[in-house]
């Protein structure tokens, strides 16, 4: 595949066969703009491994988000989609400008067929937020959710633009600007573990921030390139910090946020389905489109090495059905069939589901590996797991009047 340097690792076990259906699309990232207007300095798609990004267009042409448009609306007919989820993406998607945002949010509503409802967000570092931008978002339903690593300065210090500026005080503007004026658009902020953090600190410092949800994500590392922080030894800096925020969101007496990798572990542990990247084994249903128009598996994949999220297709020569039987979205949506060994035998397996992906790589062995995180999850789905059964038991039956007489008790 063009700008490929490394060979192409399995992306599951030798034996792992598609499903017999394969679970179409309903979650299309489109990449808006290639480019962001912070350096983060941990950034894993302009720091990391794959650099394709280079070679791109800094926008996508009106060209792409034209055909883009068609081929999504084209699927969501294939498959007699009652609803699709459209995120614009970037880099730094509102470098494109709110008005291209809504431009091409209608074009994909508009060519959906009847009855297929189109739910459209922008994922933004919340920088570029501004009142006017706002009102463009939500004249065309294109709700908000901000990407922050907690919600104090001190949180934020890599998030850093271009001349090594701190970004926190025009992010916290675009934030409070949100959640004052414009709720109703408010989708949550995105939070990546921070080990270094103090756990309750952080998570306190986002309810500040009055997110109607958060996504509590682990840094993109895998055995290959180890995410920092974690031990040689037996421990797991990463579980226990979620362990901790856990505990303090279970116990609050109410739900003051979602947190979407909190409850889709309650559901998953009581039997329930959950949709979430991290845990589970349901089917990954989401594709990306790049700004040349290249049609690829998610993101996150970039993190393991050049080229590891291509298809070889595009959205002039290609309909997405077409990437559904690449290798990697197959092994993605072959369940237990694509995990190692090892995660097929553990007993947290339908609630674990082996991981995030990305953090099964290992180099010469692909992605049939458990993942980095395993002590990690491992300690927080049993710490949740504990915590259910705890508020689940049974309360003891009532002692009778006549036994507590017995034993010189009071009637």
């Amino acid at each position: 595949m063009p700008g490929s340097s490394a060979p192409r690792p399995p992306h599951g076990t030798a034996d792992a066969a598609r499903p017999a259906a394969a679970v179409p699309f309903r979650q299309f990232v489109v990449k808006v703009h290639g480019r962001c207007n912070l350096a983060c300095r941990y950034c894993y798609l302009y720091e990391g491994p794959d650099r394709s990004w280079r070679t791109r267009p800094a926008a996508a042409p009106p060209a792409v988000l034209d055909r883009t448009a068609t081929r999504i609306a084209e699927h969501a007919r294939a498959h007699g989609l009652p609803a699709l989820s459209l995120v614009l993406h970037g880099g730094e998607p509102l470098l494109a400008g709110a008005d291209t945002l809504a431009r091409f949010t209608a074009a994909v509503r508009d060519r959906a067929p009847a009855g297929c409802a189109v739910h459209a967000t922008v994922q933004t570092n919340a920088t570029l937020l501004t009142e006017a931008r706002l009102a463009t978002l939500a004249r065309h339903r294109v709700t908000v959710g901000i990407s922050l690593d907690g919600g104090r300065p001190g949180h934020n210090a890599r998030r850093v633009d271009h001349a090594g500026r701190p970004s926190w005080p025009a992010a916290a503007c675009g934030a409070r600007l949100l959640a004052d004026r414009f709720p109703s658009l408010y989708a949550g902020v995105l939070t990546v573990v921070d080990p270094a953090q103090d756990p309750l600190e952080t998570y306190e410092s986002l309810l500040a921030l009055r997110p109607p949800a958060l996504d509590l994500l682990l840094p993109h590392g895998n055995w290959s390139a180890p995410p920092p922080h974690r031990d040689a030894g037996d421990g797991a800096p990463y579980g226990d910090w979620l362990c901790a925020v856990f505990d303090r969101w279970w116990g609050a007496g109410r739900r003051e946020t979602r947190v979407r990798l909190f409850e889709s572990c309650v559901a998953l542990l009581l039997g329930l389905p959950a949709a979430t990247e991290s845990l589970g084994l349901a089917p990954f249903d989401a594709v990306v489109v790049e700004t040349d128009g290249a049609i690829e598996q998610v993101d996150s994949l970039k993190s393991a090495y050049e080229g590891a999220a291509e298809t070889g297709l595009d959205v002039f020569r290609h309909g997405f059905d077409k990437a559904l039987s690449h290798p990697g979205v197959a092994a993605r949506q072959a369940g237990a069939a694509a995990l190692s060994d090892t995660c097929r035998a553990c007993p947290l397996l339908h609630v674990c589901g082996g991981g995030h992906y990305a953090h099964r790589y290992r180099a010469g062995h692909g992605f049939a590996n458990p993942s980095v995180y395993c002590r990690d999850l491992g300690r927080f789905v049993r710490h949740v797991a504990g915590r259910l059964a705890e508020s689940t038991a049974a309360p003891a039956p009532p002692v009778p009047s006549s036994a507590r007489a017995r034993e010189g008790g009071t009637p």
